[in-house]
């Protein structure tokens, strides 16, 4: 469908995947609008975050395997179109964003519960609210919640210069950590380094372990905030310090680890999924005072149409160097 298509009234453009594949299965059609119910928002979307996981539940490879037909994503923001008969959070005309939208982001609407549903900043785009989500909610739970992050300690940041590796590093630097990172091209070394990493390295070079224990003076990292496990996994072992912590936010494979690393650090492997309703509204609430106050601020990276879907999904698996959000806009 192309992207001159107008919606008829009481429709609407989104993409739909009728068979788990690759990204060809992504189809822009013309649906219904949804409507919100209860204390549900229905949203006009705005911008749309791109992440790994919605390639591989697209693909059928992952655990999550979604009734079909589906609309990808959870990640908006946009404009308040209308609210359920029990909503009272919101009116029309709100800006706002989330990350769980009920039926799918890939669209020109999308309903949300509006409890999980918060404003967004007047300071920021839409495009920055479609970045805040799924990136902020992780690096904030992988590095708080989960690894229990400390003023003064050092945390290593892999893959810092993509969405959540870049939430990670405002957020750590935010917190009073000594911050470190990791990137695949100059470019995106510059990123983190701007966005407050103490020490990048770039983790395409040969020794690039030996530089991080060196800027440790060989004690090693007391947390790193791991992308892709199956390919780091053992190295961080290694770089860990005496009871270190390792949250695994990412993996695309399996990787076979020396136990005895283990052993000899007194160090834990943990890995890291979503907030339960309680952790939530810590989480937003710490996350609201950094948007507003403009201690965290989303990076957006490339951009593309609703009718490129398909390339962003083969786009965000094969870069060599994130470099910022991937979004969509509507």
């Amino acid at each position: 469908m192309s992207a001159s298509l107008r919606a008829t009234a009481g429709a609407m453009r989104a993409v739909v995947v009728r068979e788990f594949g690759g990204p060809e299965v992504l189809k822009v059609e013309e649906v219904a609008i949804p409507q919100a119910q209860g204390k549900q928002v229905l949203i006009k979307v705005s911008a749309v975050g791109v992440n790994p996981v919605e390639t591989y539940i697209r693909s059928g490879t992952h655990n999550i395997k979604p009734p079909l037909p589906w609309t990808p994503g959870g990640d908006i923001a946009g404009v308040v179109e209308d609210v359920g008969k029990e909503a009272t959070k919101f009116k029309k005309g709100d800006r706002v964003y989330t990350s769980r939208c009920v039926t799918g982001a890939y669209a020109e609407y999308t309903v949300a519960e509006e409890d999980s549903t918060f404003r967004l900043a007047d300071r920021l785009s839409f495009q920055q609210g479609a970045a805040m989500g799924t990136p902020y909610l992780t690096a904030y739970r992988a590095l708080f919640h989960r690894t229990h992050g400390k003023p003064g300690e050092t945390v290593l940041i892999h893959g810092a210069s993509g969405g959540v590796g870049l939430a990670a590093v405002q957020l750590a630097k935010a917190r009073g950590m000594v911050v470190m990172g990791t990137a695949g091209s100059g470019e995106g070394m510059e990123l983190v380094r701007k966005n407050g990493a103490s020490h990048v390295f770039n983790h395409r070079e040969e020794g690039y372990t030996d530089k991080i224990m060196a800027a440790t003076a060989g004690v090693g990292v007391d947390l790193i905030i791991e992308m892709l496990a199956n390919v780091n996994l053992e190295k961080d072992l290694e770089l860990l310090a005496r009871h270190g912590r390792v949250g695994v936010v990412g993996s695309r494979g399996r990787i076979e680890i020396t136990p005895r690393l283990f052993m000899t650090k007194e160090c834990w492997v943990i890995g890291v999924g979503r907030d339960t309703e309680k952790e939530l509204g810590e989480t937003m609430a710490a996350l609201y005072a950094g948007f507003t106050q403009g201690t965290l601020n989303p990076v957006v990276g490339k951009e593309y149409s609703l009718d490129q879907a398909p390339q962003a999904h083969k786009d965000i698996i094969e870069t060599k160097s994130a470099m910022g959000k991937m979004v969509l806009n509507i």
